[in-house]
């Protein structure tokens, strides 16, 4: 599957979890929704998964997960909060740049209309 169309359908996704839920919910929340909506359409989610930090020669495991990783393709970071921040944006670069993967969505949840808080993040 093409890789627009997998963003489509995660945002897709998004939003029928928004509708369904509302904001203000914690992020675990919505993580475990999302993933239960993109496993019923048949991709492959992978939910909290690790990505080691590589510093020269050494790999570090310092804690970091990727709340979603969908199709191996497409890093999913999810928030619930008042708005972005520029960290925010950061840290799905970051994602991106350690798992060696180019494209990103950031979703708050915690807005009134989703469509107020999706980013696309191309690295």
């Amino acid at each position: 599957m093409e890789i627009n169309q997998i963003t489509h359908e995660i945002i897709d996704s998004a939003y029928k979890v928004h509708s369904t839920l509302g904001p203000g919910l914690l992020e675990s929340t919505y993580q475990a929704c999302l993933a239960y909506e993109l496993q019923k359409k048949g991709f492959q989610v992978e939910i909290e998964k690790p990505v080691p930090l590589i510093y020269e020669e050494i790999k570090l495991e310092c804690g970091y997960r990727l709340d979603l990783l969908v199709e191996n393709q497409v890093v999913v970071e999810l928030k619930s909060v008042d708005a972005f921040t520029d960290v925010h944006i950061a840290q799905v670069l970051t994602y991106l740049k350690l798992a060696n993967k180019h494209i990103g969505l950031l979703i708050n949840f915690n807005t009134k209309s989703l469509k107020d808080g999706i980013k696309r993040l191309v690295l």
